[in-house]
Protein backbone atom coordinates (compact mmCIF):
# COMPACT_ATOMS: atom_id res chain seq x y z
CA UNK A 1 0.00 0.00 0.00
CA UNK A 2 2.74 2.35 0.63
CA UNK A 3 4.71 1.70 -2.78
CA UNK A 4 6.46 4.90 -4.02
CA UNK A 5 4.84 6.81 -1.07
CA UNK A 6 6.99 9.53 0.30
CA UNK A 7 7.70 9.66 3.56
CA UNK A 8 9.90 12.10 5.54
CA UNK A 9 11.10 10.03 9.16
CA UNK A 10 11.87 13.46 11.62
CA UNK A 11 14.35 11.75 14.56
CA UNK A 12 14.27 14.05 18.12
CA UNK A 13 16.69 13.25 20.54
CA UNK A 14 16.08 10.07 23.11
CA UNK A 15 17.06 6.93 23.33
CA UNK A 16 13.99 5.57 21.20
CA UNK A 17 15.89 6.87 18.06
CA UNK A 18 17.61 3.24 17.87
CA UNK A 19 13.74 2.08 16.87
CA UNK A 20 13.76 4.97 14.37
CA UNK A 21 16.62 3.47 12.56
CA UNK A 22 14.66 0.17 12.46
CA UNK A 23 10.99 1.93 11.67
CA UNK A 24 13.03 4.01 8.54
CA UNK A 25 14.21 0.04 7.28
CA UNK A 26 11.09 -1.27 7.70
CA UNK A 27 9.42 1.35 5.59
CA UNK A 28 11.90 0.94 3.13
CA UNK A 29 11.30 -2.84 2.45
CA UNK A 30 7.54 -2.03 2.64
CA UNK A 31 8.43 0.11 -0.52
CA UNK A 32 7.94 3.44 0.45
CA UNK A 33 10.54 6.24 -0.35
CA UNK A 34 11.94 7.48 2.74
CA UNK A 35 14.09 10.62 3.54
CA UNK A 36 15.38 11.16 7.05
CA UNK A 37 15.64 14.59 9.23
CA UNK A 38 17.78 14.99 12.46
CA UNK A 39 17.84 17.56 15.18
CA UNK A 40 21.46 17.60 16.59
CA UNK A 41 20.30 15.99 19.98
CA UNK A 42 19.35 13.03 17.85
CA UNK A 43 22.94 12.72 16.23
CA UNK A 44 24.13 12.12 20.04
CA UNK A 45 22.43 8.98 19.61
CA UNK A 46 22.66 7.29 16.36
CA UNK A 47 24.87 8.92 13.47
CA UNK A 48 23.51 10.04 9.89
CA UNK A 49 25.20 6.86 8.40
CA UNK A 50 22.80 4.82 10.06
CA UNK A 51 19.60 6.08 8.57
CA UNK A 52 21.68 6.55 5.28
CA UNK A 53 22.29 3.00 4.86
CA UNK A 54 18.39 1.91 5.73
CA UNK A 55 17.04 4.58 3.72
CA UNK A 56 19.67 4.54 0.89
CA UNK A 57 18.77 8.77 0.74
CA UNK A 58 21.09 11.95 1.99
CA UNK A 59 20.64 12.44 5.86
CA UNK A 60 19.18 15.97 6.74
CA UNK A 61 20.37 17.61 9.62
CA UNK A 62 21.71 21.10 8.78
CA UNK A 63 19.57 24.06 8.05
CA UNK A 64 22.34 25.84 6.24
CA UNK A 65 23.90 22.66 4.26
CA UNK A 66 22.02 23.14 1.02
CA UNK A 67 23.10 19.73 -1.33
CA UNK A 68 21.17 20.95 -3.98
CA UNK A 69 21.91 24.81 -5.00
CA UNK A 70 18.83 24.57 -6.98
CA UNK A 71 16.26 24.81 -4.09
CA UNK A 72 16.13 25.53 -0.67
CA UNK A 73 16.50 21.73 1.08
CA UNK A 74 13.56 22.44 4.18
CA UNK A 75 10.87 23.88 1.88
CA UNK A 76 11.66 21.11 -0.90
CA UNK A 77 11.63 18.37 1.43
CA UNK A 78 8.64 20.05 3.24
CA UNK A 79 6.64 20.04 -0.53
CA UNK A 80 8.26 16.61 -1.16
CA UNK A 81 6.60 14.53 1.13
CA UNK A 82 3.04 12.51 1.19
CA UNK A 83 3.48 12.17 4.92
CA UNK A 84 5.66 13.03 8.05
CA UNK A 85 6.74 10.80 11.11
CA UNK A 86 7.89 12.61 13.93
CA UNK A 87 9.72 9.32 15.69
CA UNK A 88 10.49 9.58 18.52
CA UNK A 89 9.39 13.05 19.11
CA UNK A 90 10.40 14.48 22.47
CA UNK A 91 8.82 16.46 25.04
CA UNK A 92 11.08 19.78 23.78
CA UNK A 93 10.17 19.38 19.79
CA UNK A 94 6.57 19.22 21.12
CA UNK A 95 6.93 21.94 23.06
CA UNK A 96 8.54 23.67 19.95
CA UNK A 97 6.18 22.99 17.35
CA UNK A 98 3.04 24.29 19.70
CA UNK A 99 4.85 27.10 19.95
CA UNK A 100 5.78 27.92 16.48
CA UNK A 101 9.32 27.66 17.53
CA UNK A 102 11.93 27.32 14.39
CA UNK A 103 15.13 27.01 15.46
CA UNK A 104 16.71 23.77 13.62
CA UNK A 105 16.07 21.73 10.02
CA UNK A 106 12.74 19.40 11.59
CA UNK A 107 10.95 22.24 13.50
CA UNK A 108 11.49 24.70 10.34
CA UNK A 109 10.46 22.15 8.18
CA UNK A 110 7.23 20.55 10.24
CA UNK A 111 6.07 24.48 9.72
CA UNK A 112 6.39 24.74 6.19
CA UNK A 113 4.64 21.39 5.62
CA UNK A 114 1.50 20.46 4.35
CA UNK A 115 1.82 17.02 4.27
CA UNK A 116 -0.43 14.92 7.58
CA UNK A 117 2.32 15.24 10.35
CA UNK A 118 2.29 12.17 12.69
CA UNK A 119 3.83 12.45 15.91
CA UNK A 120 4.84 9.67 18.01
CA UNK A 121 6.17 10.80 21.63
CA UNK A 122 8.56 8.65 23.11
CA UNK A 123 9.95 10.35 26.99
CA UNK A 124 9.73 9.45 30.87
CA UNK A 125 6.43 8.17 32.51
CA UNK A 126 6.07 11.55 34.24
CA UNK A 127 7.50 13.56 31.71
CA UNK A 128 4.10 12.70 29.45
CA UNK A 129 2.03 12.96 32.08
CA UNK A 130 3.33 16.80 32.64
CA UNK A 131 0.82 19.14 32.43
CA UNK A 132 3.15 21.56 30.06
CA UNK A 133 3.44 18.48 27.31
CA UNK A 134 -0.42 17.71 27.80
CA UNK A 135 -1.51 21.20 27.10
CA UNK A 136 1.13 20.96 24.00
CA UNK A 137 -0.22 17.76 22.57
CA UNK A 138 -3.60 19.01 23.34
CA UNK A 139 -2.86 22.12 20.96
CA UNK A 140 -1.39 20.20 18.30
CA UNK A 141 -4.32 18.05 18.06
CA UNK A 142 -6.09 20.81 17.51
CA UNK A 143 -4.02 22.53 15.02
CA UNK A 144 -4.52 18.99 12.87
CA UNK A 145 -1.76 16.87 13.94
CA UNK A 146 -2.23 13.31 14.61
CA UNK A 147 -0.60 11.42 17.38
CA UNK A 148 1.04 7.89 17.65
CA UNK A 149 0.52 7.15 21.09
CA UNK A 150 3.36 5.87 23.18
CA UNK A 151 3.46 2.09 24.64
CA UNK A 152 3.42 0.71 28.29
CA UNK A 153 6.31 -1.03 29.29
CA UNK A 154 9.94 -0.61 30.70
CA UNK A 155 11.62 2.86 29.60
CA UNK A 156 15.30 3.25 29.51
CA UNK A 157 15.31 5.20 32.67
CA UNK A 158 14.27 2.27 34.16
CA UNK A 159 10.92 3.32 35.11
CA UNK A 160 7.67 1.54 33.98
CA UNK A 161 4.58 2.27 32.76
CA UNK A 162 3.76 4.94 28.94
CA UNK A 163 6.58 6.54 27.21
CA UNK A 164 7.87 3.78 25.01
CA UNK A 165 7.93 4.78 21.29
CA UNK A 166 5.36 2.62 19.68
CA UNK A 167 7.36 -0.30 18.02
CA UNK A 168 7.88 0.43 14.52
CA UNK A 169 5.99 -2.71 12.90
CA UNK A 170 3.19 -1.34 14.63
CA UNK A 171 3.86 2.35 12.82
CA UNK A 172 4.24 0.46 9.45
CA UNK A 173 1.14 -0.81 10.28
CA UNK A 174 -0.25 2.67 10.52
CA UNK A 175 1.10 3.57 7.52
CA UNK A 176 -0.10 1.17 5.30
CA UNK A 177 -3.46 1.75 6.70
CA UNK A 178 -3.06 5.46 6.51
CA UNK A 179 -2.33 5.13 2.49
CA UNK A 180 -4.69 2.37 1.53
CA UNK A 181 -8.00 2.68 -0.64
CA UNK A 182 -10.51 4.56 1.81
CA UNK A 183 -14.27 2.78 1.93
CA UNK A 184 -16.43 5.82 1.61
CA UNK A 185 -19.75 3.88 2.94
CA UNK A 186 -21.98 7.44 3.46
CA UNK A 187 -20.92 8.80 0.10
CA UNK A 188 -23.50 9.52 -1.42
CA UNK A 189 -25.85 10.39 1.93
CA UNK A 190 -26.19 13.52 3.63
CA UNK A 191 -25.49 13.75 7.27
CA UNK A 192 -26.25 16.50 9.72
CA UNK A 193 -24.74 16.55 12.76
CA UNK A 194 -25.35 19.49 15.84
CA UNK A 195 -22.89 20.34 18.10
CA UNK A 196 -21.94 22.41 20.88
CA UNK A 197 -24.21 24.29 23.64
CA UNK A 198 -26.97 26.55 22.92
CA UNK A 199 -27.61 30.07 24.43
CA UNK A 200 -30.83 31.41 25.46
CA UNK A 201 -30.88 35.25 26.36
CA UNK A 202 -32.01 36.97 29.55
CA UNK A 203 -30.76 40.39 28.78
CA UNK A 204 -28.22 41.97 26.43
CA UNK A 205 -25.34 40.69 28.44
CA UNK A 206 -26.67 37.59 29.72
CA UNK A 207 -27.55 33.98 28.72
CA UNK A 208 -28.30 30.21 30.36
CA UNK A 209 -26.03 28.04 28.40
CA UNK A 210 -24.53 24.64 29.21
CA UNK A 211 -20.35 23.28 29.72
CA UNK A 212 -20.60 21.71 25.82
CA UNK A 213 -17.66 21.93 24.92
CA UNK A 214 -19.07 21.23 20.95
CA UNK A 215 -15.86 18.35 20.65
CA UNK A 216 -17.97 15.74 20.28
CA UNK A 217 -20.14 16.25 18.18
CA UNK A 218 -17.15 18.10 15.31
CA UNK A 219 -15.66 15.10 15.89
CA UNK A 220 -18.83 13.38 14.71
CA UNK A 221 -18.74 15.80 11.38
CA UNK A 222 -15.42 15.01 11.14
CA UNK A 223 -16.03 10.89 10.56
CA UNK A 224 -18.95 11.32 8.57
CA UNK A 225 -17.33 13.14 5.97
CA UNK A 226 -14.01 11.42 6.06
CA UNK A 227 -16.66 8.03 5.29
CA UNK A 228 -17.60 10.10 2.32
CA UNK A 229 -21.01 11.89 3.32
CA UNK A 230 -22.02 15.15 2.43
CA UNK A 231 -21.30 16.82 6.28
CA UNK A 232 -23.92 20.02 7.80
CA UNK A 233 -22.39 20.74 11.05
CA UNK A 234 -24.65 22.55 13.03
CA UNK A 235 -23.05 24.62 16.04
CA UNK A 236 -24.18 26.38 18.86
CA UNK A 237 -20.95 29.06 20.38
CA UNK A 238 -17.73 27.13 20.46
CA UNK A 239 -13.77 27.62 20.33
CA UNK A 240 -13.23 25.42 17.87
CA UNK A 241 -12.47 25.29 14.05
CA UNK A 242 -14.43 23.06 11.93
CA UNK A 243 -13.38 19.98 9.95
CA UNK A 244 -12.21 20.64 6.66
CA UNK A 245 -14.86 19.19 4.06
CA UNK A 246 -17.61 20.21 6.58
CA UNK A 247 -20.76 22.92 6.09
CA UNK A 248 -21.05 24.81 9.19
CA UNK A 249 -23.99 26.56 10.36
CA UNK A 250 -23.58 28.96 13.44
CA UNK A 251 -26.46 29.49 15.39
CA UNK A 252 -26.91 30.55 18.93
CA UNK A 253 -30.59 29.81 20.42
CA UNK A 254 -32.21 26.25 20.73
CA UNK A 255 -34.89 27.75 18.14
CA UNK A 256 -32.14 28.93 15.75
CA UNK A 257 -30.92 24.59 16.09
CA UNK A 258 -34.22 23.70 15.24
CA UNK A 259 -34.81 25.58 12.46
CA UNK A 260 -31.44 25.01 10.94
CA UNK A 261 -31.99 21.20 11.34
CA UNK A 262 -34.96 21.38 9.38
CA UNK A 263 -33.85 23.49 6.67
CA UNK A 264 -31.99 20.24 5.78
CA UNK A 265 -33.80 17.21 7.49
CA UNK A 266 -35.79 16.38 4.80
CA UNK A 267 -32.83 15.84 2.22
CA UNK A 268 -30.77 14.26 5.13
CA UNK A 269 -29.75 10.54 5.47
CA UNK A 270 -28.42 10.32 8.98
CA UNK A 271 -29.24 13.32 11.77
CA UNK A 272 -27.34 13.23 14.75
CA UNK A 273 -28.04 15.15 17.24
CA UNK A 274 -24.93 15.54 19.36
CA UNK A 275 -25.67 19.35 20.68
CA UNK A 276 -26.48 20.20 24.49
CA UNK A 277 -29.47 22.02 24.05
CA UNK A 278 -30.58 24.81 26.45
CA UNK A 279 -33.81 23.29 28.01
CA UNK A 280 -35.41 26.30 29.05
CA UNK A 281 -35.08 29.68 28.38
CA UNK A 282 -36.62 32.91 29.75
CA UNK A 283 -40.00 33.57 29.40
CA UNK A 284 -39.14 37.25 28.98
CA UNK A 285 -36.44 38.71 27.44
CA UNK A 286 -35.18 42.38 29.02
CA UNK A 287 -34.43 44.70 26.21
CA UNK A 288 -31.61 46.75 29.19
CA UNK A 289 -29.34 44.89 31.71
CA UNK A 290 -31.15 43.42 34.62
CA UNK A 291 -29.94 45.63 37.31
CA UNK A 292 -28.75 44.20 40.82
CA UNK A 293 -31.53 43.94 43.02
CA UNK A 294 -31.66 43.74 46.87
CA UNK A 295 -32.59 40.19 47.92
CA UNK A 296 -34.21 36.86 45.76
CA UNK A 297 -34.33 37.40 42.10
CA UNK A 298 -36.75 35.17 39.82
CA UNK A 299 -36.33 34.52 36.52
CA UNK A 300 -39.89 32.43 34.81
CA UNK A 301 -38.71 29.93 32.47
CA UNK A 302 -40.08 28.37 29.98
CA UNK A 303 -39.53 25.10 28.03
CA UNK A 304 -37.43 25.00 24.41
CA UNK A 305 -38.34 22.88 21.52
CA UNK A 306 -37.23 19.68 22.26
CA UNK A 307 -35.78 19.32 18.53
CA UNK A 308 -35.00 15.34 18.77
CA UNK A 309 -38.24 14.58 20.17
CA UNK A 310 -39.66 16.86 16.91
CA UNK A 311 -37.46 15.71 14.66
CA UNK A 312 -38.48 12.14 15.81
CA UNK A 313 -42.09 12.90 14.99
CA UNK A 314 -40.57 13.96 11.43
CA UNK A 315 -38.76 11.58 10.36
CA UNK A 316 -39.80 9.16 7.14
CA UNK A 317 -36.49 7.39 5.66
CA UNK A 318 -33.88 9.37 7.98
CA UNK A 319 -31.46 7.55 10.49
CA UNK A 320 -31.90 9.85 13.71
CA UNK A 321 -29.45 9.63 16.43
CA UNK A 322 -29.12 11.01 19.77
CA UNK A 323 -27.00 11.63 22.31
CA UNK A 324 -27.71 11.69 25.94
CA UNK A 325 -25.15 12.88 28.71
CA UNK A 326 -26.17 11.60 32.10
CA UNK A 327 -24.83 11.69 35.97
CA UNK A 328 -26.74 7.56 36.61
CA UNK A 329 -28.41 4.95 35.43
CA UNK A 330 -27.25 5.92 32.17
CA UNK A 331 -28.39 2.51 29.74
CA UNK A 332 -31.62 3.03 31.68
CA UNK A 333 -32.07 6.37 30.67
CA UNK A 334 -31.10 6.27 27.14
CA UNK A 335 -33.25 3.20 26.59
CA UNK A 336 -36.10 5.57 28.08
CA UNK A 337 -35.26 8.39 25.64
CA UNK A 338 -34.80 6.22 22.56
CA UNK A 339 -38.20 5.15 23.06
CA UNK A 340 -39.54 9.17 23.88
CA UNK A 341 -37.95 10.14 21.17
CA UNK A 342 -38.58 7.97 18.61
CA UNK A 343 -35.29 7.79 17.58
CA UNK A 344 -33.15 5.11 15.75
CA UNK A 345 -30.22 5.26 18.54
CA UNK A 346 -28.93 7.11 21.77
CA UNK A 347 -25.65 7.33 22.18
CA UNK A 348 -25.37 7.74 25.97
CA UNK A 349 -22.21 8.37 28.12
CA UNK A 350 -21.90 9.27 31.88
CA UNK A 351 -20.10 13.01 32.06
CA UNK A 352 -18.83 12.35 35.75
CA UNK A 353 -16.97 9.48 34.80
CA UNK A 354 -13.05 11.23 34.31
CA UNK A 355 -12.13 11.62 30.46
CA UNK A 356 -15.78 11.23 29.75
CA UNK A 357 -17.49 14.59 30.60
CA UNK A 358 -17.93 18.17 29.00
CA UNK A 359 -14.60 19.71 27.52
CA UNK A 360 -12.85 16.45 27.36
CA UNK A 361 -10.05 14.98 24.26
CA UNK A 362 -11.67 11.09 25.23
CA UNK A 363 -15.18 9.77 26.00
CA UNK A 364 -16.47 6.63 26.36
CA UNK A 365 -20.19 5.61 25.79
CA UNK A 366 -23.33 2.85 25.29
CA UNK A 367 -25.04 2.78 21.83
CA UNK A 368 -28.23 1.68 22.43
CA UNK A 369 -30.84 0.62 19.71
CA UNK A 370 -33.84 -0.25 18.25
CA UNK A 371 -33.76 -4.85 18.61
CA UNK A 372 -32.52 -4.11 21.89
CA UNK A 373 -28.86 -3.04 20.71
CA UNK A 374 -26.46 -2.05 23.86
CA UNK A 375 -22.64 -2.06 22.84
CA UNK A 376 -19.94 -0.53 25.42
CA UNK A 377 -17.45 1.97 23.36
CA UNK A 378 -14.54 2.33 26.39
CA UNK A 379 -12.98 5.63 26.81
CA UNK A 380 -10.59 6.49 23.55
CA UNK A 381 -10.49 9.70 21.50
CA UNK A 382 -13.22 11.35 20.71
CA UNK A 383 -12.06 11.57 16.89
CA UNK A 384 -11.63 7.81 16.73
CA UNK A 385 -14.75 6.85 19.02
CA UNK A 386 -16.86 8.92 16.12
CA UNK A 387 -15.58 6.93 13.57
CA UNK A 388 -16.35 3.62 15.45
CA UNK A 389 -19.68 4.62 16.08
CA UNK A 390 -20.53 5.56 12.61
CA UNK A 391 -18.69 2.17 11.36
CA UNK A 392 -20.83 0.60 13.47
CA UNK A 393 -24.38 2.30 12.85
CA UNK A 394 -23.66 1.75 9.07
CA UNK A 395 -22.96 -2.08 10.20
CA UNK A 396 -26.31 -2.11 12.25
CA UNK A 397 -28.50 -0.32 9.40
CA UNK A 398 -26.93 -2.43 5.79
CA UNK A 399 -29.67 -3.90 5.12
CA UNK A 400 -32.07 -1.22 6.09
CA UNK A 401 -31.51 2.14 4.96
CA UNK A 402 -27.65 2.64 3.85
Amino acid sequence: MITSKKILVCVTGGIAVYKAVALVSKLTQAGAEVKVMMTPSAMEFVTPLSFQAMSRNDVYYDTFDEKNSQVIAHIDLADWADLVLVAPATANTIAKLANGIADNMVTTTLLATKADVWIAPAMNVHMYDHPAVKRNIEQLSKDGYSFIEPSEGFLACGYVGKGRLEEPEKIVQLVETHFSPKELPLKGKKVVVTAGPTREKLDPVRFLTNFSSGKMGYAMAEAASKLGAETILISGPVAIKAPQNVKLVNVESTEDMFLAVLNHFETASIVVKTAAVADYKAKEIHPQKMKKKEGEVTIALEKTTDILSELGKRKTSQILVGFAAETNDVVHYAKGKLKKKNADYIIANDVTEEGSGFGTETNAVTLVGKNDIDIHFPQTSKKELALQLFRMIIELEKDETL
